[in-house]
């Protein structure tokens, strides 16, 4: 009985280091997720696809598999994704390291919805990110504008109270107040045009 206890004992240590190389063995990391940040972004660029790494531009030599299944065809800038779905980028339209796809432009939006009403030539309107740094030149036609504005409103404030005043001081007869009221729409127009 021990030598069977031994000979499955030296079985069991032959057999780990064994299985313990089999285990440790990686798989091969998908095409593109090597040495990747999470700003990377595969985009269509004059009908191919190309890396954009920051502000570097890196062709590719052959397709990309991201690590969530993404697959992106370097040539044909086909792009399928992990559920079988496939849609075609369009000039500048990109996917991320993530396998998100991000729309350079209406049309090509429409059209991986199959989406025939828009025009291709459609355009997003400009985004403005108002939590981003904003030029001098801006900050100071902010705060110009906000100025101007405050002065109507200051200007504004002080003819209300002046026909406050009128209508309370009347007595029999209710104070005209038309003057104060033309020069409260006036102001109201200003204030309307001040952006």
């Amino acid at each position: 009985m021990n030598r069977h206890l031994l000979s499955a004992l030296v079985c069991a240590a032959l057999a780990a280091p064994l299985g313990t190389a089999a285990q440790s063995k990686t798989e091969p990391k998908p095409a593109g997720a090597t040495a990747a940040n999470s700003t990377d972004q595969f985009v269509m660029r004059d009908g191919e696809v190309v890396l954009r790494q920051g502000s570097t531009i890196k062709p590719l030599s052959k397709n990309a598999m991201l690590a969530d299944g993404t697959k992106v065809n370097y040539k044909s800038g086909i792009v399928e994704l992990p559920g079988g779905k496939k849609t075609t980028l369009k000039e500048g339209d990109y996917v991320t390291i993530k396998g998100e796809i991000v729309f350079a432009t209406p049309g090509s939006a429409a059209a991986a919805r199959g989406d025939q009403s828009v025009p291709a030539t459609a355009q997003y309107d400009t985004y403005v990110d108002r939590n981003s740094p904003t030029s001098t030149t801006d900050m100071e036609t902010r705060l110009s504008s906000l100025n101007s504005r405050l002065t109507l409103m200051a200007r504004k404030i002080q003819l209300l109270n002046d026909k406050i005043s009128l209508l309370s001081t009347a007595t029999q007869r209710p104070a005209d107040t038309s003057q104060l009221d033309q020069q409260i729409k006036a102001l109201d127009e200003q204030l309307q045009q001040v952006k």
